[in-house]
């Protein structure tokens, strides 16, 4: 996301096979020890989404979020908490062996597919056809879903959508930096 808007940052690398996560350092500044956490002068967020959008609507001239005066803002909001709420939960469940009938609270993720294949049909962007920070978050998601713990099926939709972010600048630039690359 931070490259995605063009803003100067620092990355500060956690080991977490090493539980750097969990050194009072970290817990002094996530008493989650989870990660993602971003400091943005005195201001810190957690939680992945909460951190796209709060540099959404703090550097509003990248154009990445939709205003609370949008027609699409019901949708923007819609996909950008899809991913915590239901689409994550649904690949952890399934990674997990659960039986998503047995845990009727959680999505399945078949029907994650379904509502997202829906959404994406046709479209290059989740809302609207603009690239948004909803797709920052979804586009994680279904990286995280089809490559680190892969159990989203390679429908053509998903494999596309993903195909079409992962060739952004921003996401080149971030991933010729990470570790193994």
């Amino acid at each position: 996301m931070l490259e995605e808007l063009g803003v100067p940052y620092d990355v500060v690398i956690l080991d977490i096979a090493a539980e750097e996560h969990k050194k009072p350092e970290y817990l002094a500044i996530n008493p989650m020890g989870k990660i993602p956490s971003l400091m943005h002068g005195d201001k810190l967020v957690t939680e992945s989404t909460a951190i796209v959008m709060y540099l959404a609507e703090t550097f509003p001239e990248a154009g990445l979020e939709v205003s609370s005066s949008a027609p699409l803002r019901n949708e923007y909001l819609r996909w950008s908490y899809f991913s915590p709420g239901t689409m994550e939960p649904a690949i952890i469940s399934k990674a997990m062996g659960f039986d998503a009938q047995e845990y009727k609270p959680f999505a399945d993720i078949e029907s994650v597919v379904t509502t997202l294949v829906s959404a994406l049909d046709g479209h290059e962007f989740l809302v609207g056809d603009t690239f948004t920070a909803a797709d920052v978050i979804i586009g994680s998601s279904i990286n995280w879903g089809l490559n680190l713990m892969p159990v989203l099926p390679k429908h053509p939709v998903l494999t596309q959508y993903w195909a079409q972010l992962e060739q952004r600048p921003a996401w080149q630039k971030v991933a010729d930096t990470m570790p193994g690359n």
